[in-house]
């Protein structure tokens, strides 16, 4: 049997712009002589649509959109992913073949943690389906029905199934991958079946689904893999009778099969035979990429599917000669194109030499556009507006926030008169503890470095260095002291622990949510703990209104951590 996965990018509610990716997936699959295709979950619709499901119109407009497809495949076999009304709404996969849709298997497992809000849309089923191609037995799930241990798997498994397929669409997390691929490893082995998982690919708003499709052998290795972060074709040649041999080898699964008296009853649809295919096809094997890397493409990704998905052409970015701008930058360039991308310089009386001349050859050694627009005018005339209402009180956060408003006011002008996106440039450390000041440095419509730790930032931006061979971003903004240049001599350490001490506890407790105790007892800092516990759940009404941003951790701010900003909870 000839497998082909169709790893490809779709849009939310894009259904014609999908339907078209989705014919050209498989007329590519048919061309390759390819006797079954994956499409991802709800590839019709693409992944999530969220509140779109709950309008009639939409549904109406999918199935609509599914029988197009439908009536386009011929010569082979297509898994789609689409939503299901039938009496409820199910997320669901249609069997296509012969020009019309011959079965539809419903997902059974709804996730609803984390990312996920499935229970909130879909109705679980409880239904398995066997497909028979060519003589072999193949059991469909939908990505979440395979992180459980038992059935559907199991049932299908003893049903028959030679083959599991999975549409999916499962988001991205740095190392994600390797999970999935030791999950699927263990599904393989425990069901004695050859395992076929198709991941989406592409950017939706925070969210970063990143491919790396795969097919497993009945003993859990990867036969082939596809790349991540970009869309791919994966074309596997396998032998599904050999799954049959292990089976009679191993009988451990019967002892199952006796525990629960009867076999499953599943419906079996017919689909023909598969093709003969005189060649044999390589598989391919896509290298596992390095965590510094997978972060780089994703927010590459994601920036640039943000960014054409809703419609921008370029963007424009504040650079101050600091390390967030610049990576911030130099990812935009990586991402866009250096042509697509503007760099404004607003210095103000506190901006030093150094960082005013960085902040220029930045854009000179990335090639972009740059602007310098200096706010001493702006802030003199703020200060004269506030300076009876001040009277008597000392300089302060005040005067320090007027100057990171007016460059978002800049910032946002230009966006207004010539359609550029704001991407902001603050960082999961300063968002952490409100180290960033609302309608100034956190205006936006993207936040690309939000999920990223400064530290991680430091690494990523020599990560990019070593990649160009040359100094993409200057070494002398990689080795400068941080500093938000609000006032004289200031430093980041002022008013924060160090970043490599802060950040590990930001990790404990934002990402692992280990309590005020046992941050204590685990060896921080107790003063670090302190300091930064204080600040966090302070800031919780910053972070509601910051933009999105790329999501690369398990736990990131938006989606995944929701605290209540009316909270006394100290612990």
């Amino acid at each position: 049997m000839r497998l082909a996965l169709a790893q490809i990018n779709t849009t939310v509610g894009d259904l014609d712009g999908n339907r078209e990716r989705i014919l050209q997936a498989i007329a590519e699959a048919r061309d390759a002589e390819a006797d079954l295709v994956l499409l991802p979950e709800l590839a019709v619709t693409s992944y999530p649509p969220e509140d779109l499901l709950l309008r009639p119109g939409f549904i109406r407009a999918a199935e609509e959109s599914l029988q197009e497809i439908a009536r386009e495949t011929h010569g082979l076999v297509a898994l789609v992913g689409f939503p299901h009304f039938d009496r409820d709404l199910y997320n669901a996969c249609a069997v296509c073949a012969d020009r019309e849709v011959k079965a539809v298997y419903r997902k059974r497992f709804l996730p609803n943690y984390g990312v996920f809000d499935e229970d909130r849309y879909f109705a679980p089923a409880r239904d398995c389906l066997l497909l028979e191609l060519g003589g072999t037995l193949i059991g469909p799930t939908i990505c979440e029905d395979m992180w459980q241990p038992g059935p559907p798997a199991t049932d299908l498994a003893l049903a028959g199934a030679q083959l599991l397929t999975n549409i999916s669409a499962s988001p991205f997390h740095v190392c994600r991958d390797r999970e999935r691929e030791e999950m699927f490893a263990t599904r393989a082995r425990d069901n004695a079946c050859f395992v076929a998982f198709c991941n989406a690919v592409g950017g939706q708003d925070e969210l970063i689904f990143d491919g790396h499709s795969l097919v497993l052998d009945e003993e859990g290795h990867v036969l082939a893999r596809a790349p991540g972060f970009e869309e791919a074709l994966l074309i596997v040649d396998i032998d599904p009778a050999d799954a049959v041999g292990r089976r009679l080898r191993d009988v451990r699964r019967r002892a199952l099969a006796r525990e629960r008296g009867t076999e499953p009853d599943v419906p079996v649809v017919e689909l023909g035979d598969c093709r003969s295919h005189d060649d044999r096809i390589e598989p391919f094997l896509a290298e596992r990429l390095s965590e510094l890397e997978q972060m780089r493409l994703a927010l590459e990704l994601g920036l640039r599917d943000y960014v054409v998905k809703n419609g921008f052409s370029e963007i424009v970015v504040g650079v101050s000669g600091g390390i967030d701008s610049a990576l911030t930058a130099a990812l935009a360039v990586e991402a866009l194109g250096a042509d697509r991308v503007h760099c404004v310089s607003m210095p103000s009386r506190y901006s030093s030499e150094p960082t005013r001349g960085d902040a220029r050859r930045l854009a000179e050694d990335l090639g972009t556009d740059f602007r310098e627009l200096p706010i001493n005018g702006a802030v003199d005339a703020l200060e004269s507006i506030l300076a009876e209402s001040f009277a008597s009180r000392e300089p302060d956060l005040a005067e320090e926030n007027l100057q990171a408003r007016i460059r978002g006011v800049l910032l946002m002008a230009l966006s207004n008169k010539f359609g550029w996106l704001v991407v902001a440039t603050g960082n999961k450390s300063e968002l952490s503890v409100g180290y960033a000041t609302l309608y100034g440095d956190m205006a936006g419509g993207f936040a690309l470095l939000k999920d990223v730790f400064k530290t991680d930032v430091f690494r990523l931006a020599r990560h990019l260095n070593e990649r160009a061979g040359r100094e993409f971003i200057p070494a002398t903004i990689i080795e400068r002291a941080p500093s938000a240049e609000l006032r004289d001599d200031q430093l980041d350490e002022d008013s924060l622990p160090p970043y490599p001490a802060l950040d590990r506890v930001l990790e404990a407790f934002v990402e692992q949510d280990r309590s005020r105790e046992e941050l204590s007892r685990d060896g921080f800092d107790p003063d670090v703990v302190e300091r930064a516990l204080a600040l966090i759940d302070r800031a919780e009404y910053k972070r509601r209104q910051a933009p999105p941003g790329v999501r690369l951790t398990p736990k990131a701010f938006g989606r995944d951590r929701r605290t209540p900003i009316t909270n006394r909870w100290i612990g």
